[in-house]
């Protein structure tokens, strides 16, 4: 194997491994098997597994956050916006991202367990690349609801990101819970329930 084609082996195949079994419950081993390369090759090409963490988030986490920022700086320079222009700003390029193949879907899994499993470092790393991103959907947030406080509009967001994360992680999971729950689970409702959900919770009293 080429040295470009075993690191792109490596990273699909722990992009997915870690939306399916999380990131505690994939050991490099289980990725090299799946991979079809050995330990070295990892530590070659990311160091550590917490470097192939790392990596797996930059790798598509960079063109989404792209199109994020534009939508919301497009919005930022028009004539006027209220909140729910900017959460779909913000929500529905991660939606569409989703309907690009499979590993996207993986991708946005693994960004359900980052925002919902209690690991200190994974969130860190995570809110690490998505911090420039996160203030200015702030800033926009605050300027369509200037009536609240942005305090509370700190916090709101963060229960939205973590109300957007489940429904990225469920979206990845339904099977795996029709299965644990031992019976049928409905249709996950489309995307704009979700925003619809965000934006009732940013504009309440």
């Amino acid at each position: 194997m080429s040295c470009p084609h075993t690191r792109q082996k490596i990273l699909d195949c722990a992009e997915k491994l870690f939306a399916r079994h999380g990131f505690h419950g994939t050991s490099l081993r289980r990725i090299t098997a799946d991979a079809g390369v050995n330990l070295a090759a990892v530590h070659y090409h990311f160091g550590s597994k917490d470097g192939l963490v790392e990596e797996v988030f930059k790798r598509r986490m960079g063109p989404l956050n792209e199109e994020r920022m534009s939508r919301l700086e497009a919005l930022r320079s028009g004539p006027g916006f209220d909140a729910e222009q900017v959460l779909r700003s913000f929500v529905e390029p991660t939606l569409r991202f989703a309907e690009q193949g499979e590993g996207n879907r993986d991708f946005l899994a693994l960004i359900g367990r980052a925002l919902i499993e209690p690991d200190e470092q994974i969130r860190r790393m995570f809110f690490d690349l998505v911090a420039p991103l996160f203030h200015l959907l702030l800033d926009l947030v605050c300027e369509a609801l200037p009536h609240l406080s942005r305090d509370l509009l700190f916090w709101r967001l963060h229960f939205a990101l973590g109300a957007m994360g489940r429904y990225l992680f469920l979206a990845g999971q339904r099977s795996s819970m029709n299965e644990a729950m031992g019976t049928v689970i409905p249709d996950l409702p489309a995307g704009d329930c979700l925003i619809g959900f965000i934006v009732r919770g940013l504009e309440g009293p």
